[in-house]
């Protein structure tokens, strides 16, 4: 077993590495301690658990801030790897198991338990350990006093990186999250931390563990494998406070609200205008300092400090204000609007009917009509990169999109209009295809036509019904589509306009379907196509309060020494168009060890052939130290046809060069109608 070792880190901080919790089935899972080091004869302190795959191991100080902070408030931060991956026991073959979340309750108990522990145990995290604190929140530990999810989602199916609207996610797996996992748990533990068990654990991490990612395109339909572990479904099983923070250029904009609502349990929510990323980090800003409403929040249900946090208004959003979309932009102008309950009071819905000659207006037309658009895979190049990791991809001049889509456009406002929660579109439709997705994006166009997007939507028409069961279109028949419109805040001010834009494509975000299209949006009294806005007043119910700026600063992904790559290319003979992505860091995380990662990626298609659209990423990750680099590669391809994904997948392990382990998956999954 590994011997423990304490190490100082900080301004009165000291790491523990490598402590094992034991699980009711025998498996250790391996933590690092974040303690104050001036401790007081017999003082206890609340814990705050991050239940991550990110190997604890790795961890990069300077971006996890409250590592530090909150053990110098009086708090000790555990970061625990999950089951099969850093350096705990067993094998990982997908994401947020049942099996998992048993461990993160045992592990909840294991941290109460412990002498310098006071009995009160919180989770914290962003993204995956946002996740896993409301999924182990929903097994009620009776010791978890607290969770505070950051950028998270409560709908695996419906909310995650995989499927959007029935439609199944492109870029974002195989360039990201799915790929990087193949090499990222396959890095060996530390060995000065794991002792006598470095071996052991490694060899079963290579041996035993498995993608993730075949396990989400085997699972293409809504159903029990989506639903455990989304608590959207058991909100009531949550018995703990909550804490919920997200941003509306997150890729999970609609959890925070809508789980807000659900819950039975004293809350607050906190939005801000951010991407996928700490807020003292997020880009665009206005970036807080969070560890402070995070410090105050604890000391609240943990100390019984009176911190004013429960006085103040539970609800606090950021309201976006247009603004040039340049996709490198830091910040985004606006304000913060506080609300005392949900839905806000005084809200009303506003409803755009759209009209003739791409009118948007408040007046149904009297006369019935139709307008026509040719299905063009190419859309949504324009409209950004979904935000779950990849740190850049805001979108910009949505014109490019706009010209290959129908659009509708109000005329200039008379006075602003405020917006909050979820829009949605109406459509009637009808298509020459059997398989078809329709995708929606509402934007503020200024007085100069520069269209900037506010949110989207999309809905595969064969899940017009049902998300679980979806059925092929009858070409030429005409369907209703209630399209929802990701949540957000924005007003739009005076003189400009408010625009509805319709494709068939969000790419490289979601897969082409397959068929080549030519749809119909039908309008008028019979058939009244419309846009519906959450619309609020001017003024939120309660006065929001002052956040503390961030102590981090941020530069442009533009101005970094080692540049990211985000192009855009169309072969003049061929009509094909590729999206390459490239990306990488490094970090140190001890005196003599460096974690190097890059990954790239490459989308193709042909707007002709929507069927043949094509996939392929490389991952690295190096553990660099004096006489030994370990370095795991990940290959992910994927061909789509008309009827099937091939998936092959590729894992190189080297030791200081030499081949060490590979290992290969070749699967062939059919389209289910997607």
């Amino acid at each position: 077993m590994s011997q423990l070792i304490s190490a100082s880190v900080g301004d009165g901080v000291t790491r523990i590495k490598n402590v094992r919790i034991p699980t009711r089935e025998g498996v250790h899972l391996a933590a690092d301690l974040y303690m104050p080091q001036h401790q007081g004869d017999g003082e206890l302190f609340p814990v705050v658990m991050e239940y991550s795959p990110y190997r604890k191991d790795d961890v990069n100080l300077d971006s996890r801030r409250f590592y530090l902070t909150l053990p110098q408030q009086g708090y000790v931060v555990a970061r625990v790897d999950v089951r099969g991956t850093g350096a705990s026991e067993g094998a990982s073959s997908d994401e947020y198991t049942r099996q998992e979340q048993q461990d993160g309750y045992d592990a909840v108990e294991w941290l109460a338990q412990q002498p310098w522990c006071d009995g009160h145990v919180n989770m914290m995290g962003i993204s995956y350990s946002g996740f896993t604190a409301l999924q182990v929140a929903a097994l009620a530990p009776p010791h978890l006093t607290s969770i505070i999810p950051i950028d998270f989602t409560d709908d695996r199916y419906t909310d995650d990186c995989h499927y959007r609207g029935g439609l199944l996610r492109m870029y974002y797996d195989i360039a990201h999250y799915g790929g990087q996992m193949v090499a990222r748990n396959a890095l060996p533990p530390h060995p000065e931390w794991s002792g006598s068990d470095w071996a052991r654990l490694w060899e079963k991490h290579l041996h035993e563990s498995d993608p993730y990612l075949l396990r989400w395109y085997r699972h293409q339909t809504d159903g029990p494998y989506w639903r455990q572990g989304s608590v959207r479904d058991t909100p009531h099983l949550i018995r703990c406070p909550a804490f919920l923070i997200g941003g509306w250029r997150d890729g999970y904009p609609n959890p925070p609200l809508r789980l807000y609502q659900a819950l039975e349990v004293p809350r607050k929510v906190l939005v801000g205008p951010w991407n996928h990323a700490l807020p003292d980090a997020a880009v665009p800003g206005p970036r807080i300092d969070y560890v402070r409403e995070v410090v105050r929040w604890l000391d609240h249900w943990c100390k019984g400090v009176d911190t004013g946090i429960m006085d103040e208004p539970p609800i606090v959003v950021y309201m976006q204000h247009y603004q040039p979309p340049v996709v490198d932009r830091l910040d985004t102008l606006g304000t913060w609007r506080a609300e005392r309950e949900w839905p806000p009071p005084g809200g009303t819905e506003k409803v755009l009917y759209l009209g003739r000659d791409g009118a948007l207006a408040e007046d149904v037309a009297s006369q019935d009509g139709a307008d026509s658009f040719e299905y063009d895979p190419t859309v949504g190049v324009a409209g950004g990169l979904w935000s779950g990791g990849i740190p850049f991809g805001l979108p910009g001049d949505q014109r490019p999109d706009e010209a290959l889509s129908l659009v509708y456009t109000t005329p200039p406002l008379e006075q602003d209009l405020c917006m909050l929660g979820w829009p949605r579109a109406v459509l009637h439709v009808s298509s020459s295809a059997s398989v078809i997705g329709f995708a929606v994006s509402l934007s503020d166009v200024a007085p100069d036509g520069v269209s900037h997007l506010v949110a989207k939507g999309m809905l595969n028409a064969t899940r017009r019904e049902s998300l679980r069961d979806p059925q092929l279109l009858v070409p030429g028949e005409l369907y209703a589509l209630d399209i929802p419109i990701d949540c957000t805040g924005w007003v739009f001010a005076q003189g400009h306009r408010v625009r509805l834009s319709i494709a068939s494509a969000d790419w490289p975000n979601v897969w082409p379907t397959p068929q080549p299209a030519k749809n119909r949006v039908y309008r008028g009294a019979q058939r009244p196509s419309r846009l519906v806005l959450p619309v609020v007043p001017v003024l939120g119910s309660a006065p929001p309060p002052e956040f503390q700026p961030s102590p981090k600063s941020v530069s442009r992904h533009s101005d970094a020494t080692l540049r990211s790559k985000w192009h855009v290319g169309r072969d003049q003979l061929t009509g094909r168009t590729t999206v390459d992505l490239r990306f990488g860091a490094d970090w140190r995380i001890s005196d003599t060890a460096v974690i190097e990662r890059q990954s790239s990626s490459t989308f193709e298609l042909d707007p002709a052939q929507p069927a043949d659209a094509a996939a392929r990423a490389r991952h690295v990750f190096r553990l660099v130290r004096p006489l030994h680099e370990t370095e795991a590669c990940a290959d992910v391809a994927i061909q789509a046809t008309a009827t099937d994904f091939h998936i092959t997948i590729e894992l190189a392990v080297r030791v200081n060069g030499a081949l060490h382990f590979t290992k290969y998956w070749a699967e062939s999954l059919p389209r289910h109608l997607l």
